[in-house]
């Protein structure tokens, strides 16, 4: 048994004195785990960072088994990143989360969107909304997508900006005037895959929608919790927001 893809390496873990068990995202073997020889080496451990786009063939003598893959660095991500704060929690948060996905099982369309992300990580206003939409499919290939094409109250589809936190469904603005402070805000850019000008404020909201279907549904019941480097980012956008509601509070703007 062997295959050729391209992978997103997620996690790496020692195996003996010199090899390591390599967890990646495939395109078209989907969240896939396999032994790399020598992975601890000089050589191969730049190439096995969280993050980094390699190209992987695997082989084993049964589909069963753990297997073996040999890799090439494909796009240095993780290293591109390296001095990027924020990047590396971006980067964190997705090989995180991609790990909840099934083993073994294809999702050509979250990994593309997942390498698009990286693509773009040098452009702090445009990754944080990719990696938004990334969690809003990700909720929807783990079978708890939200639904944002009417309204949960009136059918109606216009002028929605609310979701419920109960059924995961969109509110109009009309319908959920009375009911506002229990529900979650709804940003323009999640019901339109084409917008690209999200403000902090949008992109904070939106990962705070995904954040917390992705925490009922998906972290809670097995235990876990998001990887520290997403509140940074979340605080990193809210500070923004700041900023931009108080031009005096910008860096090298006169207090007074």
């Amino acid at each position: 048994m062997e295959w050729i893809d391209t992978a997103i390496v997620l996690q790496i873990r020692p195996h003996g004195e010199t090899s390591a068990v390599a967890e990646f995202f495939t395109r078209g073997q989907g969240r896939h785990l396999g032994l790399v020889r020598g992975g601890r080496s000089r050589r191969l451990r730049p190439l096995l960072q969280a993050g980094n786009l390699l190209k992987a063939h695997w082989r084993a003598r049964l589909a069963d088994q753990l297997g073996f893959f040999v890799v090439e660095l494909a796009e240095p991500f993780a290293a591109l990143a390296l001095d990027d704060r924020l990047a590396l929690a971006g980067i964190g948060t997705l090989t995180a989360l991609a790990r909840l996905l099934p083993e073994r099982d294809a999702h050509p369309e979250l990994f593309e969107l997942a390498v698009l992300l990286l693509h773009h990580l040098g452009e702090p206003q445009l990754w944080p909304q990719l990696l938004a939409r990334w969690e809003m499919q990700l909720l929807a290939e783990l079978g708890f997508g939200l639904d944002l094409d009417a309204c949960a109250a009136t059918g109606s589809a216009d002028d929605l900006i609310y979701v419920s936190p109960k059924s995961a469904r969109a509110v109009s603005a009309a319908a959920g005037e009375p009911y506002k402070h229990l529900l979650l805000p709804l940003p323009a850019f999640l019901k339109h895959p084409t917008a690209a000008d999200a403000s902090p404020a949008q992109i904070h909201d939106a990962l705070t929608l995904t954040g917390f279907f992705l925490e009922q549904h998906v972290l809670a019941p097995r235990g876990l919790t998001f990887p520290e480097g997403r509140r940074h980012l979340l605080d990193a956008l809210r500070k923004r927001e700041e900023e931009v509601d108080c031009p005096k509070c910008r860096p090298g703007q006169p207090s007074g």
